[in-house]
Formats: C-alpha cells, sequence, structure tokens
C-alpha cells in the first residue's frame, strides 16, 4: 500500500487583525506559500496534480475558488487545478486528509495541502450576513437561536472548572513560549516572509502576565471568564506542505520529514461546540495503536484556553509537551489557514527535536474535529 509523506511545510508570518498583512489580498498571501513551498523542495509546479486548500469565509476577496485562485496567482501552468475546503477551522487540517488519502488511494502523485484567512479583508461571520446558516430545523432540535463559540467557551470552563486565573495563566505561558521560539530561531525554517511585510508572528504579547489579562473585560458574559487575552486572535496568514507518497519521494531523491500516520474525525455536542478534539484523540490513538505517552509534541488549537485545558485534563498529556511552541492565543488563528499552520510547526518541531510521533487536533464549529498524528522519517 502507498503511504502519504510530507515533504515540507511552510508559513507566512501570522498579523494581527489590520495589520502587516492586512492589505494583501488572500490569494496572493496563498500564492506566496505556493511559490515558497516549489521554490523550497524544487518539484516543478506542472507536476502538481492538486492543490487543496482550506478557506472559512468564501465570500467577497475569498469567494473565488482560492485554491485555483492561488495557483492562477502564483504564475503556475494553467494545467494544476485547485479545490477549496471548508471544514470550519479545521479547512486545512482537513485538505491535509484529503490530499493524504488521494496520494494512498493512487490518485495524485504530488499534492499541495494548505489554507489562508485574511480577517482583516473578510471578517468572521461575512458569508452570513444576507442569510441563516442555520434553518429552524436545527436550531430548534438544540433549543437555541444560533450557535457562538465564546458561549460554548464558557460552558467548557463551567464543565472543567476552569477558572479565570487558571485561563489567563495558561493565555500568559502561549505568549512566553511563542517569544521564546522566536528568540531561539525555532520557527526560522517554517517561515516565508513576503518582502516588506512581516519576518515573524505579529500578534505575540511580550511580558504578558496573569495580572495584566486579569485587567480585560469579559466578552461573552458580564459574571463569565473568557476574554479578548485568554482567545485566540483574529488574523492573516497562510500555510501550505508538499505531500506524496514515500516511494516517490525516494525514487525523486527527495527527503521527507514525516509520515501521515493516522487522520481521524470527531462530532460531538454543537452547542458547546469545543470539546470535540478529546474524542478525536482518543479515535487516534485507538486507531494507531499509540498510548499518548508515545506522542512527543501535541498542537492543540487555542480557539479559546478552554480546549487545551479541557483537552489535557482528559487525555492526561504532558503540559509540557502541549503547544511547546505557544499558540493562536499568542500568535493567531487565521481560521482556513491555521490547519496547516500548526502541522508546519509540528512537522518542522519534531524534525528539530527528533520527536517520533507528533499529534494535532483541532475544534472546528459545528462541534467537529479533525486529529492527524505524523511519523518523522
Amino acid at each position: 500500500m502507498r503511504d502519504a509523506v510530507i515533504v515540507d511545510a511552510v508559513r507566512t508570518p501570522i498579523g494581527k487583525r489590520n495589520g502587516a498583512l492586512s492589505g494583501i489580498h488572500p490569494v496572493t498571501l496563498s500564492a506566496h506559500v505556493l511559490k515558497a513551498l516549489a521554490g523550497r523542495t524544487g518539484v516543478e509546479p506542472g507536476e502538481i496534480d492538486d492543490v487543496v486548500w482550506g478557506c472559512v469565509s468564501q465570500v467577497g476577496d475569498q469567494s473565488g475558488n482560492v485554491g485555483r485562485a492561488a495557483v492562477l496567482a502564483a504564475g503556475w501552468p494553467e494545467s494544476v487545478p485547485g479545490t477549496t475546503v471548508d471544514r470550519r477551522c479545521g479547512s486545512s487540517q482537513q485538505a491535509v486528509h484529503f490530499a493524504a488519502a488521494g496520494v494512498v488511494a493512487g490518485h495524485y502523485d504530488f499534492v499541495i495541502a494548505g489554507g489562508a484567512e485574511s480577517m482583516s479583508r473578510v471578517p468572521m461571520g461575512s458569508a452570513a450576513r444576507d442569510g441563516r446558516p442555520y434553518p429552524d430545523e436545527v436550531l430548534e432540535r438544540y433549543g437555541v437561536s444560533g450557535f457562538n463559540q465564546g458561549i460554548g467557551a464558557e460552558m467548557m470552563a463551567g464543565r472543567w472548572a476552569l477558572s479565570r486565573r487558571r485561563l489567563d495563566a495558561y493565555a500568559a505561558r502561549s505568549h512566553e513560549r511563542a517569544a521564546a521560539a522566536v528568540d531561539s530561531g525555532a520557527l526560522d525554517g517554517q517561515l516565508t516572509s513576503i518582502p516588506g511585510t512581516l519576518r515573524a508572528d505579529e500578534g505575540i504579547r511580550r511580558g504578558s502576565s496573569v495580572e495584566t489579562l486579569g485587567g480585560l473585560k469579559t466578552a461573552f458574559r458580564e459574571d463569565g471568564v473568557i476574554t479578548a487575552g485568554n482567545a485566540s486572535q483574529i488574523s492573516d496568514g497562510a500555510g501550505a506542505l508538499l505531500i506524496t507518497s514515500g516511494e516517490l519521494a525516494r525514487a525523486r531523491g527527495l527527503r521527507p520529514i514525516a509520515r501521515v500516520h493516522t487522520a481521524v474525525l470527531a462530532a460531538d455536542d454543537p452547542v458547546i461546540m469545543l470539546t470535540a478534539p478529546i474524542e478525536a484523540t482518543a479515535k487516534a490513538l485507538k486507531r494507531s495503536g499509540l498510548r499518548i505517552d508515545d506522542i512527543g509534541a501535541f498542537e492543540v488549537n487555542e480557539a479559546f484556553a478552554p480546549v487545551p485545558l479541557a483537552w489535557q485534563a482528559e487525555t492526561g498529556a504532558s503540559e509540557e509537551r502541549l503547544n511547546p511552541l505557544g499558540g493562536a492565543i499568542a500568535v493567531g488563528h487565521p481560521l482556513g489557514g491555521s490547519g496547516a499552520v500548526l502541522m508546519t510547526r509540528l512537522v518542522h518541531h519534531m524534525k528539530d527535536q527528533g520527536l517520533r510521533f507528533g499529534l494535532q487536533t483541532m475544534c472546528e464549529a459545528g462541534g467537529m474535529a479533525n486529529a492527524t498524528i505524523l511519523e518523522l522519517l
């Protein structure tokens, strides 16, 4: 059976809302990482069988099939197709799953998976402004007027008894680890900066503390615990990964970083919305035959601080191995690009630290989650 391997992975630095990347069209961001990836690997663009691209708010600047548009913007041959995937926050992680499955099935030899989002140019929720994303049948089933991730995060904090101080301490840790990663050069090998914009992730707030974060107002409930400081930042960015088979990589003299070992999905209550990474992780471990202690690093998307903290409480994962380079609280969460951004961080961290296995999981609107286990090569 063919396997699927990640030859290389690259991402832009992540820009703050209305920050350094806000003037750049999301298709241009996408084209930039496509060209960077081709340049790093030496694979000719004309050999790419498909570009599978994640993007959430597919309206406005992101309405024209970003995957295909990025191919054209990159100046690649017109023969290279592209498609755009929406599994909410996990869109580009799902793009990796689809791309890997296509390689294993023999549908692709070379495929690029990734994603992008410009939340500055296409604000979150733009796609629903002129319509109702959920009909009465869905809302009446759950007794709600709509679904809100912030309220879900409040519910999650209550269920796992996570105090405001605990959440703020985790948020401060995210900034501290992200700043340390920048200062140590741990991110240098994965970044491709756009000339005249960013050379490093823009959202990191050095010196963040429980005390400074404690002064922020709650965002969703007056007596709640979720604030802008312990939630992911609204941001802009893109990432891409080149995937092929191990056999073809060897034949071409390529040295892939990691193998896609296990890829699963899970879904849970769409009202609390954020708990499915727990089940997805359990499912991935069961299917892979691995134990939680076999995994050397975990990327659990920091949509809100309760997500990784509840996940850690349920899985028993090592605190040291959880989001070792910081996460979305510190650097941002460009929705459709975040899965590729996290996976790019993960594979390079595994390579740099010699970690055999890494696991990535993300909560997604609708109560879904992807989980992926990678194996270092």
